[in-house]
Protein backbone atom coordinates (compact mmCIF):
# COMPACT_ATOMS: atom_id res chain seq x y z
CA UNK A 1 0.00 0.00 0.00
CA UNK A 2 1.02 3.35 -1.12
CA UNK A 3 1.33 6.51 1.41
CA UNK A 4 -1.66 7.93 0.16
CA UNK A 5 -3.84 4.81 0.79
CA UNK A 6 -2.49 4.02 4.22
CA UNK A 7 -3.44 7.60 5.67
CA UNK A 8 -6.52 7.92 8.13
CA UNK A 9 -9.55 9.54 7.53
CA UNK A 10 -10.04 12.96 9.23
CA UNK A 11 -12.10 12.40 12.19
CA UNK A 12 -14.72 15.47 12.68
CA UNK A 13 -14.92 16.04 15.94
CA UNK A 14 -18.32 15.77 17.76
CA UNK A 15 -18.73 19.46 19.01
CA UNK A 16 -18.00 20.53 15.30
CA UNK A 17 -21.12 18.59 13.76
CA UNK A 18 -24.17 19.90 12.83
CA UNK A 19 -27.60 18.67 13.44
CA UNK A 20 -29.23 19.30 10.16
CA UNK A 21 -31.85 16.65 10.54
CA UNK A 22 -35.56 18.44 11.33
CA UNK A 23 -37.48 17.35 14.23
CA UNK A 24 -40.33 15.11 13.60
CA UNK A 25 -43.84 16.16 12.75
CA UNK A 26 -45.60 14.93 15.71
CA UNK A 27 -42.83 16.85 18.33
CA UNK A 28 -42.75 20.68 17.28
CA UNK A 29 -40.22 22.53 18.99
CA UNK A 30 -41.62 24.59 21.34
CA UNK A 31 -40.37 28.06 20.84
CA UNK A 32 -41.48 30.66 23.85
CA UNK A 33 -41.66 34.04 21.39
CA UNK A 34 -44.11 32.05 19.31
CA UNK A 35 -45.61 30.29 22.35
CA UNK A 36 -45.69 34.45 23.86
CA UNK A 37 -47.44 35.86 20.53
CA UNK A 38 -50.29 33.44 20.03
CA UNK A 39 -51.09 34.11 23.80
CA UNK A 40 -50.61 37.96 22.94
CA UNK A 41 -52.76 37.59 19.74
CA UNK A 42 -55.67 35.72 21.60
CA UNK A 43 -55.66 38.39 24.33
CA UNK A 44 -55.57 41.08 21.80
CA UNK A 45 -59.00 39.24 20.43
CA UNK A 46 -60.14 39.24 23.84
CA UNK A 47 -59.38 42.85 23.92
CA UNK A 48 -61.16 43.45 20.76
CA UNK A 49 -64.48 41.62 21.46
CA UNK A 50 -64.61 43.26 24.68
CA UNK A 51 -63.99 46.84 23.01
CA UNK A 52 -66.83 46.24 20.62
CA UNK A 53 -69.41 45.09 23.19
CA UNK A 54 -68.19 47.88 25.33
CA UNK A 55 -69.25 49.98 22.35
CA UNK A 56 -72.26 48.38 21.15
CA UNK A 57 -73.77 48.71 24.95
CA UNK A 58 -72.87 52.47 24.66
CA UNK A 59 -74.84 53.25 20.98
CA UNK A 60 -77.86 51.15 22.74
CA UNK A 61 -77.56 53.31 26.01
CA UNK A 62 -77.14 56.55 23.86
CA UNK A 63 -80.43 55.42 21.68
CA UNK A 64 -82.28 54.48 24.75
CA UNK A 65 -81.32 57.73 27.00
CA UNK A 66 -82.71 59.55 23.66
CA UNK A 67 -85.76 57.67 23.55
CA UNK A 68 -86.56 58.79 27.00
CA UNK A 69 -85.80 61.97 26.50
CA UNK A 70 -88.40 62.18 23.84
CA UNK A 71 -90.89 60.43 25.38
CA UNK A 72 -90.21 62.34 28.62
CA UNK A 73 -90.77 65.71 26.39
CA UNK A 74 -93.89 63.99 24.92
CA UNK A 75 -95.50 63.18 28.19
CA UNK A 76 -95.13 66.77 29.54
CA UNK A 77 -96.91 68.27 26.53
CA UNK A 78 -99.45 65.54 27.04
CA UNK A 79 -100.29 66.65 30.91
CA UNK A 80 -99.53 69.88 29.77
CA UNK A 81 -102.15 70.19 27.07
CA UNK A 82 -104.67 67.78 29.09
CA UNK A 83 -104.61 70.73 32.19
CA UNK A 84 -105.81 73.13 29.51
CA UNK A 85 -108.70 70.62 27.59
CA UNK A 86 -110.86 71.69 30.11
CA UNK A 87 -110.73 75.26 28.71
CA UNK A 88 -110.85 74.48 25.21
CA UNK A 89 -114.25 72.82 25.79
CA UNK A 90 -115.55 76.02 27.81
CA UNK A 91 -114.75 78.33 25.06
CA UNK A 92 -116.30 75.51 22.66
CA UNK A 93 -119.59 75.46 24.75
CA UNK A 94 -119.46 79.25 24.64
CA UNK A 95 -118.74 79.63 20.87
CA UNK A 96 -121.66 77.38 20.11
CA UNK A 97 -124.50 79.74 22.72
CA UNK A 98 -126.44 82.35 21.23
CA UNK A 99 -125.13 86.16 21.80
CA UNK A 100 -126.44 89.71 20.86
CA UNK A 101 -123.42 90.90 22.23
CA UNK A 102 -120.86 90.86 18.88
CA UNK A 103 -117.66 92.19 20.75
CA UNK A 104 -118.37 89.08 23.50
CA UNK A 105 -118.44 86.91 20.78
CA UNK A 106 -115.40 88.39 18.71
CA UNK A 107 -113.45 88.26 21.93
CA UNK A 108 -114.19 84.33 22.43
CA UNK A 109 -113.62 83.53 19.20
CA UNK A 110 -109.90 85.67 19.41
CA UNK A 111 -109.39 83.44 22.37
CA UNK A 112 -110.46 79.99 20.98
CA UNK A 113 -108.07 80.97 17.88
CA UNK A 114 -105.24 81.93 20.18
CA UNK A 115 -105.37 78.25 22.45
CA UNK A 116 -105.65 76.72 19.08
CA UNK A 117 -102.59 78.10 17.56
CA UNK A 118 -100.56 77.15 20.93
CA UNK A 119 -101.87 73.54 21.23
CA UNK A 120 -100.48 73.37 17.24
CA UNK A 121 -97.50 75.19 17.70
CA UNK A 122 -96.93 71.95 20.83
CA UNK A 123 -97.58 69.42 18.12
CA UNK A 124 -100.92 68.66 19.64
CA UNK A 125 -103.87 68.46 17.06
CA UNK A 126 -107.25 67.43 17.13
CA UNK A 127 -108.28 64.02 16.14
CA UNK A 128 -111.15 64.09 13.30
CA UNK A 129 -114.08 62.91 13.97
CA UNK A 130 -117.30 63.93 12.29
CA UNK A 131 -117.84 61.63 9.23
CA UNK A 132 -115.16 59.91 9.53
CA UNK A 133 -115.15 55.68 10.10
CA UNK A 134 -115.17 54.79 13.95
CA UNK A 135 -111.40 54.55 15.36
CA UNK A 136 -111.57 52.54 18.62
CA UNK A 137 -107.51 53.80 19.03
CA UNK A 138 -109.15 56.80 18.54
CA UNK A 139 -112.74 57.81 19.71
CA UNK A 140 -114.48 56.36 22.51
CA UNK A 141 -118.06 55.76 21.66
CA UNK A 142 -120.51 56.66 24.07
CA UNK A 143 -123.85 56.21 22.02
CA UNK A 144 -125.00 54.05 19.12
CA UNK A 145 -127.92 55.22 16.53
CA UNK A 146 -129.93 53.83 13.84
CA UNK A 147 -129.37 56.04 10.35
CA UNK A 148 -130.07 54.44 7.39
CA UNK A 149 -128.48 58.24 5.44
CA UNK A 150 -125.02 57.41 7.63
CA UNK A 151 -122.84 54.49 6.58
CA UNK A 152 -122.04 51.72 9.29
CA UNK A 153 -119.75 52.45 11.87
CA UNK A 154 -119.88 56.22 10.74
CA UNK A 155 -119.58 59.09 13.47
CA UNK A 156 -122.58 61.22 13.50
CA UNK A 157 -121.85 63.08 16.56
CA UNK A 158 -118.80 64.80 18.05
CA UNK A 159 -120.00 65.21 22.22
CA UNK A 160 -115.92 65.82 22.50
CA UNK A 161 -112.98 66.51 20.46
CA UNK A 162 -109.81 64.14 21.37
CA UNK A 163 -106.36 64.76 20.58
CA UNK A 164 -103.26 63.30 20.49
CA UNK A 165 -99.32 64.52 19.92
CA UNK A 166 -98.02 62.21 17.40
CA UNK A 167 -98.82 58.45 17.92
CA UNK A 168 -99.81 59.59 21.52
CA UNK A 169 -103.64 59.94 22.28
CA UNK A 170 -104.08 62.43 25.04
CA UNK A 171 -107.70 62.46 25.14
CA UNK A 172 -109.94 60.39 22.94
CA UNK A 173 -113.11 61.72 21.29
CA UNK A 174 -116.36 61.27 22.70
CA UNK A 175 -118.59 60.27 19.60
CA UNK A 176 -122.01 59.03 18.74
CA UNK A 177 -121.54 56.37 15.98
CA UNK A 178 -124.05 54.81 13.15
CA UNK A 179 -124.74 50.89 13.01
Amino acid sequence: MSKKEKQPEEVIPEEQTVETAAPETGEEASNPLLEELEALKQERAEQEDRFLRLAAEYENYRRRSQKEKESAWTDAKAETASAFLPVYDNLERALKQETADEAYKKGVEMTMAGLKEVLAKLGIEEIPALGETFDPNLHNAVMHVEDEAAGENTIVEVFQAGFRTGDKVIRFAMVKVAN
